[in-house]
Formats: C-alpha cells, structure tokens, sequence
C-alpha cells in the first residue's frame, strides 16, 4: 500500500511540473510597456487611433506627428504634420514605425491632425482635421476631411463634409442601432464644444445646431460602447471627462479620468486626445502625454518665442478602463493584462 501511494504521489509531482509552466504562462500579467510608443522621428506622437488591419492581420496605430524636435516659434510643432503610421505584430505589445500617409489633394506643406477610422462594407472611412499650411500660432480655417481606403494605406480624398462651421476638428464616429453613423466633433466658433450630424452613407450629413455636449470648452470626442453602455471621453486639457448614455442622444455627465499622473515612465501630468479599444469585456484608452510638463497646458515659450523641446515632446500610452458601480474609471498605475486579440 505504502509503495502504491509513493507511487501515486510521484505521478503527481511529474503531473504538475508538465503542467506548471503552462499554468504558469497563463497567469502571467502582459504589461504593456511605458511608454507604448514614442515617434523614432519628430518625437511628437498625439491623438492615436488604434485599428486592426484585416489585409496584413496586424494592429495598426494612426496618429498626429507633431514636429517636437523642430525648433520654431511657439506651436509650428503642431502644424505641418503627417499623420503617422505605427504596426504591431505581437498583439500590441510592441510598435514599429512604419511611416506616414500620402495625403495631399492640393499644393504647398499642409496640416492633418487627429485621425478618426471606422469600416463599413469593405472600406475604411477616415475622417482628421485639416488646416491649409504651416502656422506659428493657433488659427485658420480647420475643416474635417473626408478619405477612403481599401487596405489603410492608399487614401482617396473625397472631400469635406458640410458642418456647423468652418473650424470643425476632431471627429468620433459611431452607428447606431438605425444604421445611421454618428459623428461627434469639436466646433471652435461655439465655444469648443461638441456637436453631433448623423449619416446614412458617410457622405451627406443632417445637422443639429444643439450641441451634444456643452459646458466648458473641451475637445477629443471619443465614443464607444462598453458593458451596458455608451460612453463618451472629451479632452479637458486637465484630463478627459466621461459621459455616459443609453441612446447615444442624452448624456449623463461623471468623473475626469487621466487627471493625475501615473508611476510609469512619460505618464504623466495628464492623459490627453485619445482611443479607446473594445475587446470583449475589456477596454483599453490610448493617450498621450506631455512628460515633461507639471500639467498638460504649462507650456510657456523661453525668451525667443520657442517652446522647449523638453516641453513638446510626447507619448503615447495605454492604460485600462472599468465599470464600477455605472462608472467608468482609470487606474492608470497598476499593473493590468494587455492583449489585443486578432480580430479575423
């Protein structure tokens, strides 16, 4: 008896360390690294768009390329931008710079900010700011373009959609349960708040001049839907403020989320313009930073009119999101499984 209990314990002990490193593996938390991504060319990576492609079966991460390590007078490190182009074949744990989009319809060094990409029947619609030339200081006309693409990487332009003004910018799109597309976005000329038309084939769009959400100014609309609801984040330049819905027409105001910095390395002072990512019961917001900054808009130029490289500079991180108790909240620095799954 004695010796067919030995035995039986031996069975066992080889049993678990087959089976431990397996275990073992699965219970390991993924980190995602912090920074996610910094831009290995003009160090000045903002407002990303995170999506997968479903021609090279690989996530794909769009952004604004400020010029931070151009010097130039005030903010002509946020003008002239491309919008870049980052890949990561390992499920979002790493990113490569791939470069950045053609997307010139008209002569002369451009503006792009703020991509928005969504997919519907077999195209990828992008939507981003556009502004005419390269300016040292805040202004112009800014108007949202319209691109189409069948593989993410040759954009057709297909013009500029008729909204509320002439200087529109940073747009959120969502269908509702109608089929009609939703597109939030950011209108200067009515206090920087955000309004809302609505479209059945991503071209002509219906108007509402009430905007969606008022209040203080504010930019970045993002709008997804997670649990049992609609969520909306908007850019406060403080952090971003949640707003939540069951019918993606009245929204309920909460908390700021990213409004105090993190542990980790360039995440901090504030999490700014981002995405947020859905996979299955997890959400995941990418933003970026200002590390260098003791808050998000504490950016003064030195004695010649620049602002300090230390102070352009940015990264792109990404942290969890989670419902409690109806509340979208943001534990930006604990440690968190980050996965993003193939989609096909």
């Amino acid at each position: 008896m004695k010796q067919y209990t030995k035995f039986c314990l031996r069975i066992i002990i080889v049993f678990i360390s087959l089976l431990y490193p397996f275990f073992f593996s699965f219970s390991q938390i993924r980190k995602a690294p912090a920074p996610l991504f910094r831009d290995p060319i003009t160090d000045g990576a903002a407002d990303p768009v995170v999506v997968w492609n479903r021609d090279s079966k690989t996530w794909y991460m769009f952004y604004t390329q400020r010029r931070a390590n151009v010097e130039s007078a005030d903010v002509a490190y946020c003008h002239g931008n491309s919008i870049g182009v980052a890949e990561s074949e390992d499920n979002g744990r790493s990113w490569v710079y791939r470069g950045v989009l053609d997307l010139n319809f008209e002569k002369g060094h451009n503006t792009f900010w703020a991509p928005e990409i969504v997919y519907d029947n077999g195209t990828y619609h992008m939507f981003l700011a556009y502004i005419k030339g390269v300016r040292n200081h805040w202004g112009g006309v800014a108007r949202i373009a319209h691109y189409t693409s069948k593989n993410l990487w040759d954009w057709k332009f297909k013009g500029f959609p008729v909204l509320t003004s002439d200087r529109v910018i940073d747009a959120t799109l969502f269908k509702d349960k109608d089929g009609f597309w939703n597109m939030w976005y950011k209108d200067e000329t009515k206090g920087s708040v955000t309004m809302v038309a609505k479209s059945k084939n991503l071209k002509k769009w219906k108007l509402d001049d009430k905007p969606a959400i008022g209040g203080n100014a504010h930019e970045g609309p993002k709008v997804f839907r997670f649990g049992n609801y609609y969520w909306m984040i908007t850019d406060e330049w403080h952090g971003m403020r949640v707003y939540r819905s069951e019918d993606l027409k009245n929204w309920e105001k909460q908390n700021l989320i990213l409004d105090k910095p993190a542990s980790r390395p360039d995440d901090g002072p504030q999490g700014a313009h981002g995405d947020v990512v859905v996979v299955g019961d997890k959400a995941y917001v990418f933003y970026f930073t200002h590390p260098g900054r003791k808050s998000h808009t504490d950016a003064p130029n030195n004695e010649i009119g620049n602002l300090p490289y230390e102070l352009r500079r940015s990264s792109i991180q990404v942290a969890p999101l989670e419902i409690k108790d109806g509340i979208l909240v943001c534990d930006r620095s604990k440690d968190f499984d980050f996965f993003l799954p193939n989609m096909d």
